[in-house]
């Protein structure tokens, strides 16, 4: 058999089937049919998980390379000791975020994340971008992880295994490193294959992990205590020695800012859990309280050590990659310098095992309904693990740890989280306001009077749907608009200019307006384990942020998305497509509210929609 049919045959490619070109008609169902979702047990996962493994799983996640390398860099470069200010905005920020995945969680219980919620909420081609994108950012955080535990065993090795790959396997420096980091490399490898070879193992690595770092941290926290001068939030800018103009905030508001955008991205981590909601045994219980809990943690975490931190040590004398040794080493603390540099490799391995967990999941979710190649949807029969799909991820996990600088893989920041997140917020709002197939005989006429008054009804229809996403498209766009003006003409804007406070205002204003008139829509009574309080402002105020966040990314950053989405791309139009399990009939149009048939629950359809009208 030649190479390029076994490769086809492997990936479940058809050499014969025809690529042809689809009518507008069929492409515009095929890029919004939904999703079927069967609530059942029937999933080939095992469903192993309980709500302490999911917490520790979303800490383990995020509490790693935040704690021990952010909390310095952003007090030295950007916000000084208002850097708990900082993250105190950073958690308010995480926890909108995280409300609206909890309800996704309770109301959608399967591997995915936020590109199940999407397929089912949204459409076949938004879910595969949002998927696309989450693939990314796990496959750079997993990366970013591995080469931060190599600096780390390499700084306390005095450099001897850098040199080393330096002397035998040098590369050409440039867009790549200088070396090949074969260490990266082989330790993704076992690592996949620990997470290959089941759920429950892993996660009782990633709790003790997750433990001895907590452990660590109140290490850090309690022993700070005794070292703390309170003086060291007031110094003066003479002694600051021009970084900064010291005080509490030396960079101004400004700076806090940043700062708390910053700090944001050492919250990502938590969407992990709802990842595993199809390996959990009690989902609807278990992903609201494991992602409130993880945050709640996290936060405690970054607020107790950049509080010691900064009082231990003047902001302007911190370290950026590595504050807390450098701390103790200031004070004469080396004992307890090596305990916590043990506690940071334990943090950083958590990280890795909390950032690899759910990539070979969303991976599998997407295989399995035909978008990705459908080799890697296979699942052990011994683990029950998607055993292709996760040995693939750590594979192109190390082999990018191996040849990238640490700064290059993490200049992709957090594009694809960030819209994802975004796009969940948008999705509570859709499905809040959904019409109920059991009751679509209102009248479905919108009226003036139908936006500025509550609906007569009390419940939503098609008219009142509609209103609710004509005015979150608008909403979007708006918040593109204003979050453009704040970052674009940034300097005008501190300096008070008239123009730029006036305009940011009139479209703060409109945004407000908008929300106000979705609140006075009809909402759906649709019975919830959990639902995000005071819709739509909290998913509101959600994308707001995230969108201001996603406009601060750099011009390079933009342009390594662009690439990405377009490699996405060209899969989707010429496999996924085609071989959508959503395109063989008989296929069902969506419908927000849960239904019953039998002993399963479904979401998504109303009616048969038969081949001859879909792709």
């Amino acid at each position: 058999m030649p190479i390029m049919e076994e490769i086809l045959y492997v990936f479940n490619i058809d050499p014969k089937q025809k690529m042809r070109v689809p009518s507008w008609s069929q492409a515009h169902s095929a890029l919004s049919r939904k999703k079927l979702i069967l609530q059942s047990d029937d999933t080939k996962l095992a469903k192993v998980l309980t709500t302490l493994d999911l917490t520790a799983l979303g800490v383990g996640s995020t509490l790693g390379v935040g704690v021990y390398v952010l909390a310095g860099e952003v007090a030295k470069t950007t916000a000084g000791p208002a850097v708990i200010v900082s993250f105190l905005i950073a958690a308010l920020a995480s926890v909108l975020a995280g409300l609206c995945y909890a309800e996704f969680g309770a109301r959608v219980p399967k591997a995915g994340s936020a590109y199940v919620y999407s397929y089912v909420c949204i459409g076949e081609f938004f879910a595969f971008i949002i998927g696309w994108n989450l693939i990314l950012e796990y496959l750079i955080g997993s990366a970013s992880c591995l080469k931060a535990l190599f600096l780390y065993f390499d700084n306390l090795a005095n450099n001897s295994m850098s040199h080393y790959f330096q002397q035998t396997m040098p590369m050409m420096g440039g867009q790549v490193g200088t070396y090949a980091d074969i260490f990266s490399l082989v330790l993704s490898i076992i690592f996949a294959v620990a997470l290959a070879f089941g759920a429950k193992e892993s996660s009782l690595v990633n709790n003790v992990f997750t433990l001895v770092n907590i452990c660590i941290v109140l290490l850090v926290i309690v022993s700070g205590i005794f070292k703390s001068d309170p003086n060291n939030w007031s110094r003066t800018a003479q002694e600051a020695m021009g970084v900064g103009l010291g005080g509490f905030a030396p960079y101004g508001i400004k700076g806090i800012i940043k700062g708390a955008a910053k700090c944001f991205y050492g919250f990502i981590g938590f969407d992990c859990i709802a990842t595993a909601g199809e390996e959990a045994k009690t989902p609807q219980k278990s992903i609201p309280i494991g992602v409130v809990m993880s945050l709640l943690i996290v936060f405690l975490a970054y607020f107790g050590m950049s509080t010691v931190l900064t009082m231990m040590l003047p902001y302007y004398e911190q370290d950026t990659t590595a504050p807390l040794p450098h701390v103790y080493d200031q004070i004469g603390w080396t004992t307890v310098k090596y305990v916590v540099s043990i506690g940071a490799c334990c943090g950083l391995f958590s990280s890795l095992l909390g950032a690899m967990f759910p990539l070979p999941r969303i991976i599998y979710a997407m295989a399995a309904d035909g978008l990705l190649f459908q080799a890697l949807a296979r699942v052990h029969p011994k683990f029950q693990t998607p055993f292709t799909g996760t040995l693939l991820a750590g594979a192109v996990t190390g082999i990018l740890a191996c040849i990238f600088e640490l700064s290059k893989l993490t200049e992709m920041m957090s594009i694809g989280t960030l819209l994802a997140y975004s796009m969940v917020a948008a999705c509570v709002l859709v499905l809040r306001y959904a019409p109920d197939a059991k009751k679509s005989d209102a009248d479905d006429t919108v009226t003036l009077r139908s936006l500025f008054k509550r609906a007569d009804t009390s419940y939503p229809t098609r008219a009142t749907s509609a209103i609710v996403s004509w005015i979150i498209i608008i909403f979007f766009a708006l918040c593109f608009v204003l979050s453009g003006l704040m970052t674009g003409f940034e300097d005008s804007l501190y300096r008070g200019e008239l123009w730029l406070i006036g305009s940011s205002v009139a479209i703060g204003a409109v945004l407000v307006l908008l929300l106000y008139l979705v609140a006075q829509q009809p909402t759906s009574d649709v019975k919830l384990g959990f639902t995000v309080p005071l819709v739509p402002w909290i998913p509101g105020v959600s994308i707001f942020i995230n969108i201001y966040l996603m406009t601060n990314i750099n011009q390079d950053t933009w342009l390594k998305y662009v690439y990405w989405m377009a490699i996405g791309l060209v899969i989707y139009f010429t496999y996924g497509i085609w071989h959508s399990k959503e395109r063989s009939p008989p296929l069902t149009a969506y419908c927000a509210t849960p239904k019953t048939n039998g002993d399963s629950t479904y979401y998504g359809a109303t009616a048969p929609v038969f081949a001859e009208d879909r792709l």
